[in-house]
Protein backbone atom coordinates (compact mmCIF):
# COMPACT_ATOMS: atom_id res chain seq x y z
CA UNK A 1 0.00 0.00 0.00
CA UNK A 2 1.22 3.27 -0.76
CA UNK A 3 1.87 6.88 1.11
CA UNK A 4 -1.33 8.53 1.51
CA UNK A 5 -1.54 12.28 0.77
CA UNK A 6 -4.05 15.32 1.31
CA UNK A 7 -5.90 15.79 -1.72
CA UNK A 8 -5.56 12.05 -2.70
CA UNK A 9 -8.20 11.09 -4.32
CA UNK A 10 -9.73 7.51 -2.94
CA UNK A 11 -12.70 4.71 -2.91
CA UNK A 12 -13.90 3.16 0.38
CA UNK A 13 -14.00 -0.97 -0.06
CA UNK A 14 -16.28 -1.24 3.18
CA UNK A 15 -18.92 0.15 4.77
CA UNK A 16 -21.95 1.61 4.38
CA UNK A 17 -20.46 4.16 1.60
CA UNK A 18 -18.89 1.28 -0.16
CA UNK A 19 -17.88 2.16 -3.15
CA UNK A 20 -18.25 5.91 -3.34
CA UNK A 21 -15.58 8.05 -4.05
CA UNK A 22 -13.68 10.51 -1.81
CA UNK A 23 -10.69 13.04 -1.45
CA UNK A 24 -8.35 13.09 1.61
CA UNK A 25 -8.82 16.17 3.14
CA UNK A 26 -6.67 15.22 6.94
CA UNK A 27 -4.88 12.46 7.83
CA UNK A 28 -5.46 11.49 11.63
CA UNK A 29 -2.06 8.76 12.44
CA UNK A 30 -1.11 6.20 10.10
CA UNK A 31 -3.83 4.21 10.13
CA UNK A 32 -6.67 6.82 9.93
CA UNK A 33 -7.64 9.61 7.64
CA UNK A 34 -10.72 11.95 6.77
CA UNK A 35 -12.59 11.66 3.82
CA UNK A 36 -15.71 14.61 2.05
CA UNK A 37 -16.57 14.38 -0.95
CA UNK A 38 -18.61 17.56 -0.61
CA UNK A 39 -22.07 16.09 -1.22
CA UNK A 40 -22.81 13.30 1.37
CA UNK A 41 -19.58 14.25 3.77
CA UNK A 42 -19.43 18.09 4.37
CA UNK A 43 -15.72 19.19 4.28
CA UNK A 44 -17.28 20.93 8.06
CA UNK A 45 -18.07 16.94 9.32
CA UNK A 46 -15.54 14.90 7.30
CA UNK A 47 -15.42 10.94 7.75
CA UNK A 48 -12.93 9.24 9.69
CA UNK A 49 -11.94 6.00 7.95
CA UNK A 50 -9.22 3.98 8.78
CA UNK A 51 -6.61 3.61 5.56
CA UNK A 52 -7.30 -0.21 5.61
CA UNK A 53 -10.89 -0.41 4.17
CA UNK A 54 -9.74 2.30 1.19
CA UNK A 55 -8.09 1.75 -2.50
CA UNK A 56 -6.12 4.45 -2.87
CA UNK A 57 -5.64 6.05 -6.46
CA UNK A 58 -2.79 7.80 -8.20
CA UNK A 59 -5.05 10.95 -8.76
CA UNK A 60 -4.29 13.81 -6.49
CA UNK A 61 -7.02 16.95 -6.14
CA UNK A 62 -4.14 19.11 -7.04
CA UNK A 63 -6.00 22.67 -5.56
CA UNK A 64 -7.80 21.13 -2.96
CA UNK A 65 -4.22 19.66 -1.75
CA UNK A 66 -2.54 23.39 -1.97
CA UNK A 67 -5.93 24.74 -0.53
CA UNK A 68 -5.39 22.25 2.76
CA UNK A 69 -1.76 22.61 2.89
CA UNK A 70 -1.86 26.58 2.89
CA UNK A 71 -4.53 27.16 5.21
CA UNK A 72 -6.89 28.35 3.12
CA UNK A 73 -11.04 27.49 3.04
CA UNK A 74 -12.00 24.59 0.78
CA UNK A 75 -15.95 24.86 -0.01
CA UNK A 76 -17.86 21.64 -0.78
CA UNK A 77 -18.31 23.08 -4.12
CA UNK A 78 -14.72 22.81 -4.66
CA UNK A 79 -14.79 19.07 -3.93
CA UNK A 80 -17.59 18.44 -5.75
CA UNK A 81 -16.14 19.91 -8.96
CA UNK A 82 -12.74 18.05 -8.68
CA UNK A 83 -14.69 14.76 -8.38
CA UNK A 84 -17.14 15.56 -10.90
CA UNK A 85 -14.37 16.13 -13.76
CA UNK A 86 -13.25 13.19 -12.79
CA UNK A 87 -16.47 11.54 -13.66
CA UNK A 88 -16.31 9.98 -9.98
CA UNK A 89 -19.33 11.48 -8.04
Amino acid sequence: MGEITLGQIVHSRAGRDKDRYFIVVGIVSSEYVLLADGNLRKIGNPKKKKVKHLVLHDSLALEIKERLKDGKKVLDADLRKCLQSMNLL
